[in-house]
């Protein structure tokens, strides 16, 4: 398949030239922003935005509700963004849109500015997520987009291990200089990732003669993806809420050690998207997520099963490695499912991350009244996330069953 002369594709099959490397760069620049230091680091400010009397314990809780209301707008939007401007204009624009919303921050003039700002840095978080990736793996070679894809999604790692440890640090310097900071980082990576997005689009689709998706089938096992993805967003949020506080309070070893299981969890997460990248590369993004789906429901159900530090610790490990790592396998399952066309690519991963969006909010709010209303029940609310996992897996192993056609990725 030709391609235009500044496309990324024309590097030798099993090799990644500058241009592709710096696009990754760009990429990984983009998820650390918009999403691992958009989203993750708001947790661990929530308590000194209380206690700064700069809003309500409610009113702070609310405020963290904008990024995931935002975050499932811009997954909504991105395409058609992308399509108004272009692929490299839009992700500047958002990213230049996270940048800002950093620094506004670090000024409370009132509920309706900070909420407007939570909610465009959550839009930008959303947007990005669609598009960064399905930006730059088509001018991959696709024996390195498993590599590639997990680069991109290391920056939702990194910014789950700088809201443990960085944001503490920033803190003793106090709230108004932490976000300061953080839009300054975020300054720095998006003028570091300006001229590393690919300069054109990817190259209209060509598909080969002959080359046909299995109708029923394929349409059942994308739609099966979304499904899963959406139940992983289910399984992955009873850790992401409740990990630090049934640590502290649920198993009584307090907020110390609680924080400690913080950092365990945000250092397994940088390994994660890269982990879990190489190992689809060998083994095919299919049977990679299906592997996933099992490992989580598995520590999942170790939460709820059992307080030892041994098991407690290694469910921390492998969920902190599938929180971001599950991205790139869903993402490249779907190339896996649509390998010729990436416009359609773009919208599957679009679908899948509105779903999982969608899902990651009902989850964050259903588990929250359960809990409630069930007097601090953290083995329920654990197990309903296992329960969640466990189904998207044995869905996984029925619909393979159903039969594939020659030709078609199991």
């Amino acid at each position: 398949m030709s391609a235009a002369p500044s496309s990324l594709s024309s590097v030798p099959p099993a090799s990644l030239d500058a241009r592709a490397l710096f696009a990754t760069f760009a990429g990984l620049c983009g998820s650390l922003v918009a999403i691992g230091l958009a989203r993750f680091a708001y947790t661990p400010l929530i308590p000194s935005l209380i206690q700064a009397h700069w809003f309500t314990s409610s009113q702070a809780v609310t405020l963290g509700a904008a990024n995931f209301a935002g975050y499932l707008i811009g997954a909504l939007i991105g395409r058609p963004l992308a399509s108004a401007l272009s692929n490299r204009s839009a992700l500047r624009l958002l990213m230049a849109v996270v940048t800002a919303a950093f620094f506004a921050c670090a000024y409370p003039l009132s509920i309706s500015w900070f909420f407007a700002w939570r909610l465009l840095s959550g839009i930008s978080g959303g947007a990005i997520m669609v598009l960064v990736a399905t930006s730059i793996l088509p001018h991959i070679p696709p024996p390195r987009r498993g590599f590639v894809s997990g680069m991109i999604f290391l920056g939702l790692g990194l910014g789950i291990a700088a809201s443990g440890t960085l944001i503490p640090q920033l803190l003793h310097f106090g709230l108004q200089t932490t976000w300061v900071g953080l839009g300054v980082v975020a300054l720095v990576l998006t003028a570091a990732s300006w001229f590393g997005w690919p300069s054109t689009n990817p190259p209209a689709p060509v598909i080969p003669a002959g080359t046909h998706h299995a109708g029923h089938t394929h349409n059942l096992k994308l739609r099966l993806l979304y499904a899963q993805y959406a139940a992983n967003a289910l399984g992955l949020v009873p850790a992401m809420v409740l990990l630090v506080d049934y640590v502290a309070r649920g198993l009584g070893h307090g907020a110390a050690i609680g924080a400690q299981y913080w950092v365990l969890y945000g250092l397994a997460a940088i390994t994660g998207p890269v982990i879990c990248g190489n190992v689809a590369d060998r083994i095919g993004f299919g049977n990679a997520y299906r592997i996933a789906l099992f490992l989580q429901s598995a520590a999942v159900a170790m939460l709820a099963l059992s307080g030892s530090t041994l098991a407690v610790a290694t469910a921390t490990v492998i969920l902190g490695i599938f929180t971001p790592g599950i991205v790139p396998l869903a993402l490249g399952r779907i190339h896996e499912l649509v390998p010729h066309d990436h416009i359609e690519q773009r919208a599957a991963w679009s679908r899948a991350t509105t779903a999982f969006a969608l899902f990651q909010a009902l989850g964050g709010y259903g588990y929250s009244f359960l809990f409630s209303h069930t007097h601090n029940n953290y083995a329920l609310i654990f197990i309903c996330g296992a329960t969640a996992l466990a189904i998207a897996f044995v869905a996984d192993i029925v619909v393979a069953r159903i039969g594939t056609p020659r030709g078609v990725t199991a």
